[in-house]
């Protein structure tokens, strides 16, 4: 195919010139358009789950009710975890593997992963919220 290209034709190049031409004119046409139009506003949509209206006892009474929720929620996944861990350890048990150790083993991964966590909460505290806030949110106050 390219043998057939490169042999010289007599109207190869103005054919190939007209060829392009299309195409060369509607790229410069495209490209000199310009519309310079101010973009529309963004439309803001706010919670309307919650009244606005809400006073700060009904604000205090809801977070209460929703940290009591998740609370019971721990409750609930720290019991389904520990009888986990006594099917795990009769398993153990049964298949004659050292399970004292183990589970010493395990609750030391446990604090190291709870130490870990509270040390990035401080530093989340300290460095991107308020100076001084994880003392603060330990201490109690503000």
């Amino acid at each position: 195919m390219w043998e057939y290209f490169r042999r010289p034709q007599p109207y190869r190049w103005p054919i190939l010139a007209a060829s392009a031409l299309p195409i060369i004119l509607i790229l410069l046409w495209a490209n000199s358009e310009e519309r310079l139009v101010e973009p529309d506003r963004p439309k803001v949509t706010y919670i309307s789950t919650l009244a606005p209206d809400r006073s700060d006892e009904e604000i205090l009474a809801s977070n209460l009710a929703n940290q009591q929720r998740q609370d019971e929620r721990r409750t609930q996944i720290e019991a389904a975890e520990q009888r986990k861990r006594e099917l795990y350890r009769a398993l153990g048990a049964a298949s004659g593997m050292d399970v004292e150790t183990m589970e010493r083993q395990a609750a030391a991964e446990r604090a190291r992963e709870k130490a870990k966590a509270e040390a990035f909460r401080k530093n989340v505290l300290n460095n991107r919220v308020v100076p001084g806030a994880a003392d603060a949110a330990l201490r109690g106050s503000d």
